[in-house]
Order: C-alpha cells, then structure tokens, then sequence
C-alpha cells in the first residue's frame, strides 16, 4: 500500500505568543483525530509552531482508505409486505433512500425474525479528497477568542492568513482554507529571507525552512534557547533564574533566536531586586542573571529575532530600553521611602476591597484582629501578629505596587524593614500572600503564618457571606486557591488551629456586613471540598479521603492524622473483612426502628461467638482510650484490627437479627459499638 508524508501548514501574520502553543496542539490534536477516525494510518505525526506558521506533519500516512462493508437493516419482512406480498410505502421508501428496488434488497435472517437488507462496499477515499476538509474542520476547531478581518473580505482568523500548504510526497493537495489556495509555498524568515520557498516535497519542510533562517519545530526552538541562555549566563559567571512561562512567550516570539548578553548600570541594584526582575521579565522579556548565592547582577540575556552582522548594536539598542525602565523603580523606591507604612494606613479608607463589606482599610483592620486570635491560639506573639495584619494592605498604596502589583507584600518588606518595623512584622508582609500558586512555598515564620491564615479566611467568610460563592470555573476572588492554601499552611506548618474557630471569629469580626446566615456551614463545607485535590496531589485514593470526610474533623491537623492512619489501615491484611463489616452493620442498623440499649449486656449473650466478641472489643476499647486522647489514630486502628476474627466468628455463628427483641437490641448495641469506635476516626465502610 503507497504512503508518502503529509505536510499541512498555515502561514499568518505574528500569533499572539501566549496563545502559540495551545492553537499548535489544537490544530495538531484536531488533524490527528481526524485522521484515526478516517482510518488513515500512519508511522509517527508532529506539529510545529513559530509566531507565523502553524504545520502538521505525517509521517508514511496511507494513501488510500480502506474498503469498506456497509450493510443497512431495512423494515422487518411482516412490515415490508402485505398479505399478498406487495411492497410496502416503507420497504419502498427505504429501498429509494439506498439506491435500490426493493427487489434488490437482500434477507437478513436470524432467530428473532427476518428483515431486508442492503449490502454494498464503500470505495474508500484518497487523501486528497479528505485533508482539505479535515483542514477546514481544524482551523474551525482553533480556541480563537477575538477574530479580525482583514483587506476588503469577510473572513474571519486570529490573524491574516497568507498561505496554505497541502503536500502528499511531492505533489499539491487542492484545497481553499480562510480563502486561501493552497500551494506548496511557504515563507521564510520574515528580515533574512526574502520571498517565498517553494517545497519540491514535504520532508523537505524543516531544512527548507532552516535554510531560509526558520527554526520552525517548537520543542527544538526552545531547547536551542534554553542552551544558549545557560551558557551565555555561565560565560558571564551568573545562573539565569528559572521561568519557563517567559521562555515559553520567547519561543513563540522569534524563528531564528540569537541569545545576546546586555547590562546596565550597577547603580540600579540599590534598587531591591525584585521589581528590576519583573522590569525585565514583563517588559522586555529578558532574562535576569544572579550569582550563585542568589544576587541580582547587573547582566541580562536577551532573545533576539535577527542574526546581526554587528550584534554590538542590538545590545546597545536592548540597553537603551530597558535603562528608563530600571530608571522608573529606583524612582519609585526612592519616593516610596518618604512615606512609612504606616502613615499609608488611612489612605486605604478610600479604596474598596469589596462595596459590600467595604474598604480595604477595614479589611486590614479585620485581619489585624484575627491575625492576633490566630498568635494567640498558636502561643506566638499576638502584638506584632496584630501589626503585621494592621499594615499587611498598606503597600498596596506605593507607586512601586502601582506600577508592578506583582511585588505586592515583597515591597512591604522593604518598606516595614526601612521603617524599622521589627524583622518578624516586615517578613509577614511579604508571607501573607504565600502560597501564590500550587507548590508555592509557604510563610516562613509563625506571624506570617497567622497573617496569611487571617488574610484567607476573611476574604472566605466575606465572599461567601454576601452570597458569591464560585459558581463553574467563575472564581473571581480566587477562593479555591485560598481554600488550598489554607490549608496548606496549616498542615505544612503544624499548626494546631480548628477552621470552625477561625470562620466563627472571622464572622464575629465582620458584625453586621453579612446577609448569609449559613456562611460559616458553607465555608466549612466548601474547605473540606478542597480536601479531595490536596491529598490527591499526594497520591491519597479517593476512598480514604472520603472515609475521613465523613468523620467531618475541621482541624486540619488531625483531618491530617486521620488521612495517613487510614492509609496505613488499608495495607493491613484485616482492612478489607473489617471495611465489609462495618458496612454490613450500617446496612442493618438502617433498618433498624427501635432503640439501641445504653451499652452491651453480658445477661443477655446466649451465644459464645457474641460473649468472645464482647470480651475482645472490651480489650480493645481498654487500649484504645488513650491513644484516642493522643490522636494517634494509626496505633487505635491497628489495635481495631485485632478484632477481624472476633467478629467473623460472630456473624459465621450468630443470627444478629434474633427472634428475642431483647437479644437482637442486645448483639445490634455491641455492633454499634464496635462501628462507632472505628468511626470515631473514619468511616471505613467506604474503603474500596
């Protein structure tokens, strides 16, 4: 069977760069389902992406579909003919709809009756007949939020389309796309290459590109800046910082990249470090370099487009821009100064953190407060937790954060630490945020802690409080990765805090802004849903998560114990009889109308199975009391699981629901029991 390379490619103006490789994937996923659904097998596929192109390549794709068999079941024979054996209007109907007479039609018989069929083989199509609208259907498919037009035409894209290429091996598939013939052109480098190449075969794609100044395979781009960006960094006795988001945009910025090292004026790093970075990085996509103890240098690499005859003049022209750029954060740093944190305080009054619980001043006020219940609960100092959560918002008002809102609370810091705030107050400022984002790191020090606690609860409870709980993937006051966080700190951090307490103190704080009435049930409930992520990320299974939940513990620490208790439960070889069990007893005790006795009567045991199961629970209970006291979960669950034989013996030889009210009252009691000790950690019924 023939087969040849495939090469699909849709030549643009400039995409968007943060978009690059989503609309790639897309096209690529959309022409390779396509093409399985079609059964049109291949060896190997690829996609390629620069700022103007988005290809596809197939590798040996099969020329040809396969045949193929189509049978189409038509009436049933008693409802295709009437009594004297004339077609019926919908035997003859169906017959029209395939091209036949009903004459023609074929019998299909089986056990369950008789029916006409229709039997033909599908001539299998070529290539050619099929990419141009797997094509069309693809670039259909493309995540394009905001279409232009462009020249006098109607059609709509992401950007203009200048060229299309569909090539078989060596030869032009027909096709139109956004009003686009397709050829087997496509355009180089926009400033080194002049004009068009023209492709005398699709392997020919990549070297014909790269001869024309086009690095057009995406993952090799990036590798290839990746190298020469930790190499240029080694040159220079620096380390690049690590930021494949921004290596990313610059992948998708440039087709030919040439890495080159620029610097500026070592005045600039009296300036805290942080601010210049994000000058750089969100600005002019450079590269910052430190030094191996993790130094601002006053160096950077940058990723130009153009492989210049005097690379001299392109770092000049790099350094002239980003100059002004640095000039305006010493300006800001500067000027910031004169003012302290604290007389930045009233100046919150005039910004909202939300009209209906008002300004962020109060907001401040209120994490203040809750910042200290928090230290106070920890044992940490509850005077210079209520500053920090006092001045935690009032870096907010400085023309650094104005300017760059990324360094919010890392300017705080600075500020605290130029105001001579003590070294606890200034780093909780910047803590407070912390967690940012999953695997982020978390507060370093306790104060902090307490501030970022304060802080999350109260946008919780405040949100939910007026009614705005998330709604789908809308969760504009990001509560989900507070929730996260949350819990993170006070997991990560062994921080023996109850969520119940700090929503009802938060509830307190916030008097009468709220309208809820169930929002410290809501919050609580929307926290524990969180449970299900954090503890998957860990490889936890759902089932133990869901045993615990259950219990419904709202101190995150000992949900904590639980979790790993129950995890380590489930690897004993009595888990699996003892979850049954469990289960088994819940399903009885829900059937169950009357009134379970105060405890277990020894009087009313008739059978030995049942006095054995008694006598060894009782054993059990002994050691378990204190090590419930202790919450080590793990050592009363290994104790419970003493009792799997006990209780086998008791359902092999003991008909729990007995005749005798009394008797039967007496075994579902020392069932209950039993059941409740274990639940009184989780519900182990609902282990898998």
């Amino acid at each position: 069977m023939t087969t040849e390379t495939l090469l699909i490619e849709l030549g643009t103006e400039e995409l968007p760069p943060k978009s690059l490789r989503t609309l790639a994937t897309t096209f690529f996923d959309q022409i390779k389902l396509q093409l399985d659904d079609a059964k049109l097998t291949y060896s190997d596929i690829h996609w390629y992406a620069t700022p103007r192109r988005l290809a596809v390549k197939v590798d040996n794709l099969i020329a040809n579909q396969a045949d193929k068999a189509i049978e189409k079941r038509g009436p049933a024979i008693n409802v295709a003919f009437d009594a004297e054996g004339n077609a019926s209007k919908a035997a003859e109907g169906w017959a029209r709809s395939n091209g036949i007479t009903v004459a023609e039609a074929e019998r299909l018989v089986t056990d369950k009756g008789e029916w006409l069929l229709y039997k033909t083989i599908e001539q299998g199509k070529h290539v050619e007949q099929l990419i141009p609208t797997m094509v069309n259907n693809a670039i259909a498919k493309l995540p394009v939020p905001k279409p232009m037009r462009w020249g006098s035409g109607r059609t709509q894209f992401i950007r203009p389309v200048h060229t299309l290429t569909l090539m078989y091996g060596s030869s032009i598939i027909p096709g139109e796309s956004l009003n686009i013939r397709s050829n087997n052109l496509v355009t180089g480098h926009r400033f080194h290459h002049h004009g068009v190449v023209a492709l005398s075969h699709a392997n020919d794609y990549e070297s014909a590109l790269k001869a024309a100044h086009v690095v057009v395979d995406y993952q090799a781009r990036k590798d290839t800046i990746q190298q020469q960006i930790n190499a240029a960094a080694t040159e220079i006795g620096g380390i690049v910082l690590p930021d494949d988001e921004l290596l990313e945009e610059v992948t998708s910025l440039v087709e030919w990249p040439v890495v080159l090292t620029g610097s500026f004026d070592e005045e600039f790093l009296n300036v805290p470090a942080e601010p210049l970075i994000y000058s750089m990085k969100d600005h002019q996509k450079y590269f910052p370099v430190t030094d191996a103890e993790g130094n601002l240098l006053n160096k950077f690499i940058f990723v130009s487009n153009i492989d210049s005859k005097d690379p001299s003049q392109v770092i000049k022209g790099n350094e002239k821009v980003i100059r002004p750029r640095l000039a305006d954060a010493e300006f800001f740093f500067k000027t910031d100064k004169k003012q302290s944190l604290e007389s930045r305080l009233e100046s919150l009054e005039s910004v909202l953190f939300q009209k209906q619980l008002g300004t962020v001043k109060a907001k401040s006020e209120r994490i203040a407060s809750l910042s200290e219940f928090v230290a106070n609960v920890i044992g940490d100092d509850t005077a210079m937790a209520y500053r920090a959560g006092l001045l935690s918002k009032t870096d907010l008002m400085s023309d650094m954060v104005l300017e760059f809102p990324q360094v919010q609370g890392t300017m705080g810091k600075y500020y605290a630490q130029h105001d001579g705030e003590p070294a606890a107050v200034a780093q909780a400022l910047e803590d407070q945020y912390r967690p940012r984002f999953a695997g982020d790191t978390l507060p370093e020090q306790t104060i902090g802690c307490a501030v970022a606690i304060a802080d999350k609860v109260d946008t919780l409870v405040g949100i939910f409080g007026i009614n705005q709980a998330p709604k789908g993937d809308k969760d504009p006051f990001a509560l989900r990765r507070a929730a996260i966080g949350l819990l993170r700190i006070i997991i990560e951090k062994d921080l023996n805090l109850d969520i119940a307490d700090l929503v009802a103190k938060s509830v307190e704080l916030y008097q009468d802004k709220l309208t809820n009435q169930d929002v410290a049930k809501q919050v609580l409930d929307f926290v524990f849903g969180r449970y299900r992520a954090y503890y998957q990320d860990q490889n936890i299974s759902v089932d133990v998560i869901q045993a615990v939940l259950a219990n419904a513990p709202s101190a995150p620490l000992d949900f904590n114990k639980r979790i790993h208790a129950v995890t380590h439960f489930k690897t004993l070889a009595e888990a699996a009889t003892l979850a049954a069990a469990n289960k088994r007893v819940g399903n009885i005790l829900v059937k169950f109308k009357g009134e379970l006795f105060e405890s277990f009567n020894q009087e009313l045991a008739l059978e030995t199975a049942e006095t054995e199961l008694a006598s060894a629970f009782s054993g059990v209970k002994a050691k378990i009391t204190p090590l419930m006291a202790a919450k080590d979960y793990q050592g009363a669950l290994t104790e419970l699981s003493a009792l799997k034989q006990p209780i086998d013996n008791f359902f092999d030889n003991v008909m729990v629901m007995a005749d005798d009210e009394q008797v039967k009252t007496n075994r579902l009691t020392l069932l209950n029991e039993i059941r409740n000790s274990f639940f009184a950690i989780a519900d182990i019924s609902l282990l898998q």
